[in-house]
């Protein structure tokens, strides 16, 4: 991959890896040792978390369009070796939440997808990216699920920074772009319509009037968790880079 041309974005967009056609792979091996990599890189790369997500389901049967989806992987670290998150001393220890999903995401099985991330400050400590295990009948339901996950994320990390001596008395602040799961939040009577998702209907409730988290609605193009439910173009991929403090450590200055 020397002579390889870096690429802007780690995955193209509208990409149809799911449904792939084509030959099988025959090396195996090479595959998963290079998904191994890629994972491995996740735990400090946030934009990979998508990619690799939807490459590692595979691992199996890998087709050669799997093969050469992992390679754009590769050319996009090969054009940003540098990139990295970037962890502010100015920081007022506060936690932040972004979560979104992506509705029937995966075509096999019409799962949806989750994706959330907690800053502290302007600083980014966790993410995930994770294929919801029912099929949602609504985006609202997918959202919800989704808010819920991260709900229980952030109240982890407050317990966490409890034991570390930092004391967050503050309601964490958990931003959503769905009005539905957001009404459904707030709105302390169930109907039909939410009867199942009363487990998680619940447990964002009790944060909320417990004053753990705070719901705030986000435009959908400030959404910062589109970035690891979805593959997108190359402006708003580098736009939500920024929003997000990951830096290239390489670039002039």
């Amino acid at each position: 991959m020397l002579g390889a041309k870096p690429a802007h974005v780690p995955l193209e967009q509208q990409h149809q890896l799911a449904m792939a056609l084509g030959n099988f792979l025959q090396d195996l091996e090479c595959y998963r040792q290079l998904m191994g990599c890629l994972i491995y890189l996740c735990f400090t790369r946030p934009e990979l978390s998508y990619c690799v997500y939807v490459l590692s389901q595979f691992m199996q049967q890998p087709k050669e369009a799997h093969w050469d989806a992992a390679l754009k992987v590769v050319c996009y670290l090969k054009g940003n070796p540098g990139q990295a998150i970037f962890l502010s001393r100015a920081c007022n220890l506060q936690l932040y939440g972004w979560c979104d999903s992506d509705e029937v995401g995966c075509p096999l099985t019409r799962w949806s997808l989750t994706g959330w991330f907690v800053s502290l400050g302007h600083s980014l400590i966790s993410w995930k990216t994770k294929k919801q295990r029912t099929v949602s009948r609504s985006s609202a339901e997918a959202d919800y699920h989704s808010m819920a996950m991260a709900t229980c994320e952030l109240t982890w990390l407050k317990a966490l920074l409890l034991s570390l001596g930092v004391e967050h008395r503050q309601p964490m602040k958990l931003s959503c772009d769905s009005q539905e799961a957001l009404h459904i939040a707030r709105n302390p009577i169930f109907h039909e319509r939410t009867k199942h998702v009363e487990v998680d209907c619940h447990f964002v409730r009790d944060a909320l009037v417990n004053g753990i988290i705070r719901t705030v609605f986000v435009p959908t193009h400030e959404q910062l968790a589109d970035i690891v439910t979805k593959a997108l173009g190359r402006s708003h991929f580098e736009y939500l880079l920024r929003k997000l403090g990951i830096r290239d450590l390489h670039a002039p200055t």
